[in-house]
């Protein structure tokens, strides 16, 4: 009881920051530079990552229950956001998914699996389960089954739970991600499909139409179920509502974003690029009413076909893409996602570095629609406070060149 009654407290705490005045304004503030715009400010936001074992050790968590841990994990993070004053928009509901039987099991008919690090820290290695063309024969397209009861269970366990404080609602989000390349590197070994570009090329046109087909057909099936609900929540792409439902209330992807990368093919030229894995996407990038394109990869060269991308809404600039030249060709016809380089952030123990840079650049993007945002931080490098600082000096920037 004395768990139960702390995640309800826990509970209270995020409905209040869901109920606020400011979470209402840090919702604004995404659906106006979403829609292209012009918001109070531009928002600010950072996703700690693997920093959060420095930020909320597993060892603080007061629950036991398994079940509890996770929903005190997922509070506690809200919570934290909410003090280091990024715009994270909260939600006033508990969500809970749809649970869907997947089959085959292990999703495509054979088993990925990856090379452990010796080290905690260490870096992991692919072990995939594609060897040669004839392992292609393997893979298997899904069956998504909706399972009824599971769901309900965890419905009402959660409305048991918190539903006087955060009323329980059940989302149903897109199955998977449209990246592709990413599960290709899983099912193929990542040096293995690079040299295969060059060397066996059939077998990766052969890899990415299983891939692109897989999705297509697990996105049929779910959105046949009628369960399907819109995603224009949570940071990056909480926005107005996306596309117009249809008649009969059934939403489609039409009503939801995508979003996608390219990160495994940064090395990869334009061409093949487009070739392996762009062509490949765009198919199920038309099913969707709005597109978030980009991670960490280096798309100054590619921009071109990322602009080519239908329902294109959020240009992600990473820090190694050249700001310049996407300020000049993508405008203001898109939103530009402008992502910090985490080491930079947190490793110098002087901020003014910082301040520069967010100024420099915010400079250059005055009169674009822009986000700004800080991800894939692996540890915060002896500095606590930093997300709170670099917040603040973003948030400075975000005002100053709105």
């Amino acid at each position: 009881m004395e768990e139960r009654s702390y995640i309800r407290d826990l509970a209270r705490q995020v409905a209040a920051i869901a109920a606020s005045e400011q979470n209402q304004a840090i919702i604004r503030r995404w659906r106006d530079v979403n829609a292209l715009r012009k918001p109070d400010r531009w928002p600010v936001w950072c996703r700690p990552v693997a920093a959060w074992q420095e930020i909320l050790p597993k060892a603080s968590l007061r629950s036991t229950d398994n079940r509890l841990r996770a929903i005190e994990y997922g509070f506690r993070q809200t919570l934290l956001k909410h003090e280091i004053g990024d715009d994270t928009p909260v939600d006033p509901y508990f969500a809970v998914e749809a649970v869907f039987d997947i089959d085959p099991p292990d999703m495509y008919g054979v088993q990925v699996a990856r090379h452990r690090p010796a080290e905690a820290g260490g870096a992991w290695s692919y072990d995939p389960p594609i060897k040669s063309m004839a392992d292609l024969d393997k893979l298997r397209l899904p069956t998504y089954t909706y399972n009824h009861a599971r769901t309900q269970e965890e419905l009402s366990r959660a409305d048991e739970l918190l539903g006087d404080i955060l009323p329980v609602r059940l989302v149903c989000p897109p199955p998977w991600h449209a990246t592709l390349c990413s599960p290709a590197a899983e099912l193929r070994g990542l040096a293995e499909m690079m040299l295969d570009l060059a060397d066996q090329p059939e077998l990766v046109h052969r890899l990415m139409a299983y891939l692109r087909d897989w999705l297509l057909s697990a996105m049929q099936q779910v959105q046949a179920t009628g369960l399907l609900t819109p995603n224009n929540t949570g940071p990056m792409t909480c926005s107005d509502p996306v596309g117009t439902v249809p008649a009969d209330g059934k939403v489609t992807y039409r009503n939801c974003w995508c979003m996608a990368n390219s990160q495994e093919f940064d090395q990869v030229s334009p061409a093949m690029w487009k070739e392996f894995l762009l062509n490949y996407q765009k198919p199920i990038f038309e099913r969707f009413g709005a597109v978030c394109y980009g991670c960490c990869e280096n798309l100054s060269r590619k921009i071109d076909g990322v602009l080519s991308i239908p329902n294109l809404r959020i240009f992600v600039c990473s820090a190694w893409t050249n700001l310049d030249t996407v300020i000049e060709k993508v405008g203001k016809k898109h939103v530009i996602m402008w992502r910090q380089k985490a080491s930079d952030v947190v490793f110098p123990d002087d901020v003014a570095t910082l301040r520069r840079q967010l100024d420099e650049g915010m400079r250059k993007l005055q009169g674009h629609h822009v986000q700004i945002v800080l991800r894939e931080l692996q540890t915060l490098a002896g500095h606590p406070d930093r997300l709170h600082v670099w917040t603040k000096l973003a948030i400075e920037a975000a005002e100053k060149y709105v």
